[in-house]
């Protein structure tokens, strides 16, 4: 990241060809290649690391990534504060009238620190803690670091007395750090808040996959410094905007979403001819991020944090319940026929999209669309549209169909056990459905079958229906239309 390194082990040029398909570790077959081009990419929170602006001090900083329209930091110790203060550094040895004035700064910017470093500690506690006392007085929730010790316990004692993470940095060869296999080995074991800060452009300096990385480190990474670099397994290669370079960005974030990774996409630009003017870089990367980003312009509803997935905003009417797995964000409904219905939001005109699974293919449940008010009884049904789930069903009762109003036009089911994704967009009157990506419903909606009216705007609503299967829900999301 910033620091000199002096030498380089020599590093052996590899095949581009194996960046963008790599091998996957699966239950079944540890060979399997992953192919990510259907992958629905996450959309991300973007962070600037400010080594990216290490000619300017830390305030002016925060005015050129405000500029940018981010409002997430990670600082590096040792970045000068500002011009007023001289040659005062930006680190942990701050004293509490500067720290006070550096939060002030910062809530008048609107920006949030997320982590720091890479930072270096001693393995003493008096050393560790300044660092830990430090990020606790700035609100920082991420310790980035590359430890000289291979004895963690004093670190893991103070990650759980702080609740603050660390994360484990990797320089290029020859630094400690370089191979994600020593991370994941000195991570193995520890508390779940110990991981990495996965460095995309200094694993390819040292010959190293980042995609094949993060798949070896999956479940324990906390942070990402995310680079694009013009050559592979270069150590003067240099960085460019993300998608223009050989790093397969697109596949990156992809193992991301499917690891479920819940950090920062934190941008360090590190080009030595561009520091004194970042931006064109970044935004044209962050156009390219944009544009491969599947759930750009989306909400989730059903909404992940940090602490899980939760039904914040959801209720159900009516029998039965449906119950979220708050790790892996999976709603199962069961007992009858009820609705889980969304009640933060009515829609208009939107795109809903989500998986479902069935237990059985008989499992009857559906999507309902605008329910005109809260649900006090079933009289909603005959008042809003329902999307189909029953894959045995035939006609307007067939998985994909408008009930009992508008048939599909195909049955692209998916495999008893295996997900399904729906698409449905309603605009105005017309309502499209699409099943596992084919079309199967573009219809002018009108009262019909046991609809007798429908509204203009209303709730989004799941049924669980069965007494005796169940359905299962996920990747609940909306996008507004205008």
């Amino acid at each position: 990241m910033k620091r000199s390194i002096c030498w380089f082990a020599a590093l052996g040029l590899v095949a581009l060809t194996s960046l963008t398909a790599v091998a996957t570790t699966s239950e079944n077959n540890p060979t399997a290649i992953q192919d990510y081009s259907e992958v629905r990419i996450e959309k991300f929170p973007i962070a600037v690391q400010c080594w990216t602006y290490r000619r300017f001090t830390f305030f002016e900083t925060i005015d050129k990534v405000k500029a940018l329209g981010i409002n997430y930091l990670q600082p590096y110790p040792g970045q000068r504060l500002s011009e007023e203060t001289g040659d005062l550094l930006f680190d942990h040895n701050l004293d509490d009238e500067h720290v006070r004035i550096v939060r002030q700064r910062l809530r008048e910017a609107g920006i949030s620190l997320v982590a720091y470093g890479v930072v270096g500690f001693e393995n003493t506690e008096e050393s560790a803690r300044k660092v830990f006392d430090f990020a606790r007085r700035m609100r920082i929730r991420t310790i980035v670091t590359e430890p000289q010790t291979d004895d963690y316990s004093l670190i893991e004692n103070l990650v759980k007395e702080y609740n603050i993470r660390v994360a484990v940095h990797n320089h290029p060869a020859p630094s400690k750090y370089a191979r994600p296999e020593t991370v994941l080995e000195r991570v193995e074991g520890k508390d779940p808040r110990i991981g990495s800060c996965a460095d995309t452009g200094h694993w390819m300096r040292t010959g190293v996959n980042p995609v094949e990385a993060l798949r070896l480190l999956k479940g324990r990474i906390i942070d990402v410094h995310l680079k694009d670099l013009d050559r592979f397994g270069e150590r003067r290669a240099l960085d460019v905007p993300f998608g223009s370079g050989v790093a397969n960005v697109h596949d990156i974030l992809a193992e991301l979403t499917l690891q479920g990774y819940e950090g920062y996409l934190t941008i360090e630009h590190e080009h030595p001819d561009e520091a004194d003017n970042p931006e064109p870089s970044i935004l044209k990367g962050i156009e390219y991020i944009q544009s491969i980003t599947y759930w750009e312009g989306y909400e989730r509803i059903l909404r992940k944090s940090a602490r899980g997935y939760s039904k914040d905003g959801w209720n159900h009417y009516g029998p039965g319940v449906f119950e979220l797995d708050r790790t892996t964000g999976v709603l199962t409904g069961r007992g009858g026929m009820g609705l889980f219905w969304y009640g933060a939001k009515q829609y208009g005109d939107f795109i809903l999209e989500l998986d479902y699974r069935c237990s059985e293919p008989r499992t009857n449940s559906g999507i309902f669309i605008r329910v005109p008010g809260v649900p006090v009884s079933n009289d909603y049904i005959y008042h809003s549209f329902e999307i189909q789930i029953q894959d045995t069903g035939e006609g307007v009762h067939a998985s994909g169909a408008v009930y009992d109003a508008e048939p599909p036009t195909a049955r692209p089911f998916k495999p008893m056990g295996e997900w399904n994704h729906i698409k449905i967009t309603f605009v105005g009157d017309r309502i499209g459905v699409e099943l596992n990506g084919q079309q199967v419903v573009d219809w002018a909606a009108e009262p019909r079958g046991k609809i007798r009216d429908f509204s203009d705007r209303g709730y989004i609503g799941l049924q669980n229906h069965d007494w005796d299967t169940t359905i299962q829900f996920r990747n609940i999301f909306v996008k507004e239309l205008p």
